[in-house]
């Protein structure tokens, strides 16, 4: 009806999935044949609510949500880009300076959210270096990066590769425990994009690891260049032997995680 605030009382199916077929690269060029090495089909559905009535329902709540776009930067915008080759196939050509870019993009959002959920005492720390660096001049010794630890206790992070999963690992310093529900997912799963949040989250979940009151960060990247976070506070605990309903790792979750190989490095002749 003309004039009725469909944002109350709303319900809204968020659908996150990675479409193959879309973007199938038929060429010969090797920087635009990494994106169907890359990615996997993939998908998951989350049914979203602002009704108080369901608070009681629901596993989460969504508590903050940050997003950084530096699509003013040509080097960032062209990192992902889709366009024709030589040949005239449309396919996705991946830069390599999109590690770089990525690198940038998280720096930027995490900046952003470390004021909305770090406690006092890290963003009195992180000011203190920012400002240092920024306003003094001082170079020495690499900038603070507040401890994430402290505000999460289950991390998401976006599997688009072991190279991505590693350098977050190292940049926020994170334990192979906090990477687990990531890397696993990367190895069971692929790189089905946006929704390998949510295989991750649901494999915390599987674990028995969500208590209620715990926080989730979810952190992802995309074309653009974009970073993204979600942060979710569990209303409940989840017990994984009365949740099962749609949680893709409940008949292999005892199997998991496994030892994934280190890749050796090639030198090339």
């Amino acid at each position: 009806m003309p004039g009725t605030d469909v944002h109350r009382s709303t319900y809204a199916l968020v659908v996150s999935m990675e479409i193959m077929t879309l973007n199938w690269y038929r060429g010969n060029n090797r920087s635009m044949l990494m994106s169907s090495c890359l990615f996997r089909m993939g998908g998951a559905a989350v049914l979203l609510t602002n009704r108080g009535a369901d608070r009681r329902r629901a596993k989460y709540q969504l508590v903050h949500t940050v997003r950084t776009h530096h699509g003013a930067d040509d080097r960032a915008y062209r990192c992902v880009f889709q366009e024709e080759d030589e040949a005239g196939c449309v396919g996705v050509a991946l830069s390599k300076d999109l590690m770089a870019v990525a690198g940038e993009a998280l720096k930027a959002n995490i900046t952003m959210l470390g004021p909305l959920v770090l406690p006092m005492s890290e963003q009195i720390l992180f000011l203190a270096s920012l400002v240092g660096r920024k306003v003094l001049g001082l170079k020495a010794g690499r900038p603070y990066i507040p401890d994430f630890k402290m505000a999460f206790e289950h991390f998401c992070i976006h599997a688009g590769g072991r190279a991505v999963l590693d350098a977050i690992e190292k940049s926020l310093e994170l334990s192979g425990w906090h990477m687990e529900p990531s890397r696993m997912t990367l190895y069971r799963w692929g790189n089905t994009s946006s929704s390998s949040l949510w295989y991750e989250l649901a494999y915390t979940e599987a674990k028995g690891r969500v208590r209620r009151g715990h926080r989730a960060w979810q952190i992802a990247f995309g074309s653009g260049f974009k970073c993204n976070s979600a942060v979710w506070r569990a209303l409940r605990d989840i017990d994984p032997a009365q949740d099962k309903g749609g949680n893709p790792w409940v008949e292999e979750i005892h199997q998991f995680p496994v030892e994934v190989p280190k890749v050796q490095s090639v030198a090339m002749q």
